[in-house]
């Protein structure tokens, strides 16, 4: 195992550690004893991830003195629906699960989102633990506490705040995830550089074909940076009122995208890639981003194998979708719109400046 990194996030008595280590998963039992976990624990996961890493996780909770329970879930964006959360609780009450158990997310971002809304909810909330297996799990998803389940007119409409006790962070595992996979989740790494660090930006640029390749050492940093980043913003605003919001640069475009094409063209990568090209390319129209700073953008989502043209949705279904988006206040639609590589601002679109936006685009496609 390497050194481990450890990220402290500041939360009072919600604080927790998100721990970075190759290998770390295997270590996943001693991390849980050294935290006072004990009771029961359950293991949310996906039948492929329980095949991949499953027996490495069950080994290290049996070694610590635990006897894991084993719940899955399917694989998928279309299947984060109430009806699966009710399926877990189903397993916590036939188990009898109790307010001092815990649960742990052995998945991605779907994983850890139902996950976390099952702990935040069943008995009014149990602890949970966060194993990420994804890149987006890893750099964002399972760092912060945002949990929630899909409802049919838009991503996450339904969930809560609920903080993990450990997020548990292993690169060495996201060699098994499948090209497109590892590459949708570098999307949610280059959204760190471009709303917060510049410099953390031209990393990116230089070691490109690096990252690319799954080199150790830079898709270390590129964790860990990341990491850092989120743990810094959710610090300074815990439930998003705030500067937290800047965390959904590219994603208010993207979902609508992931919404309007069922949850199955896209990864959810992929949609804020997309996401994130359009907000660059409506702060341009505003006047407010160079464009040399869009082209960075570009080139770099490009050498990551990530899209970055808008498919051919109508514009009126799109502000339809973006119209129930969890983000909007007031009726009016906010976007995370970036000022140059480094630097964003939060501001309200009105709805046919937006509208005017689309149709500019839909011509130019077709």
């Amino acid at each position: 195992m390497t050194d481990l990194i450890r990220r402290h996030l500041d939360l009072g008595e919600r604080s927790y550690d998100v721990l970075i280590a190759e290998g770390g998963i295997e270590h996943l039992g001693e991390y849980l004893q050294k935290i006072s976990i004990k009771g029961k624990v359950a293991v949310v996961t996906n039948p492929k991830i329980d095949r991949l890493y499953g027996e490495r996780v069950r080994t290290s909770l049996q070694a610590a003195g635990f006897d894991p329970l084993m719940i899955h879930v399917p694989a998928g964006e279309r299947y984060k629906t109430p009806r699966q959360i009710g399926k877990i609780y189903d397993q916590l009450i036939s188990n009898r699960f109790e307010r001092s158990d815990t649960l742990i997310a052995l998945g991605g971002g779907v994983i850890g989102d139902m996950c976390g809304f099952a702990a935040a909810t069943y008995l009014r909330g149990i602890a949970y633990v966060q194993c990420p297996t994804t890149v987006v799990a890893q750099v964002d998803a399972s760092i912060g506490g945002k949990t929630g389940v899909d409802h049919p007119e838009g991503k996450n409409l339904i969930g809560a705040f609920h903080q993990p006790k450990l997020v548990c962070s292993d690169p060495t595992v996201l060699k098994t995830l499948s090209k497109r996979e590892y590459r949708a989740g570098l999307a949610e790494v280059v959204k760190y550089g471009v709303i917060a660090d510049a410099s953390f930006f031209s990393f990116l640029e230089i070691n490109a074909k690096k990252i690319h390749a799954l080199e150790p050492e830079s898709i270390l940093h590129c964790i860990d940076r990341s990491s850092a980043l989120k743990v810094e913003i959710v610090q300074s605003d815990e439930q998003e009122s705030g500067r937290r919001k800047i965390l959904n640069y590219g994603h208010t475009f993207g979902h609508a995208i992931e919404t309007l094409t069922g949850y199955s063209k896209y990864r959810h990568g992929e949609g804020v890639a997309i996401g994130m090209v359009l907000a660059s390319r409506l702060a341009e129209r505003l006047g407010l981003l160079d464009p040399v700073a869009l082209k960075r953008q570009i080139a770099l989502l490009e050498a990551f194998g990530l899209p970055t043209d808008l498919p051919s949705l109508a514009p009126e279904d799109m502000l339809r979708v973006m119209a129930s988006d969890k983000k909007v206040v007031g009726g009016e639609i906010y976007f995370i719109l970036p000022e140059r590589i480094g630097a964003v601002r939060i501001m309200p679109i009105k709805r046919k400046e937006l509208s005017a936006f689309l149709k500019s685009l839909h011509r130019s496609h077709s």
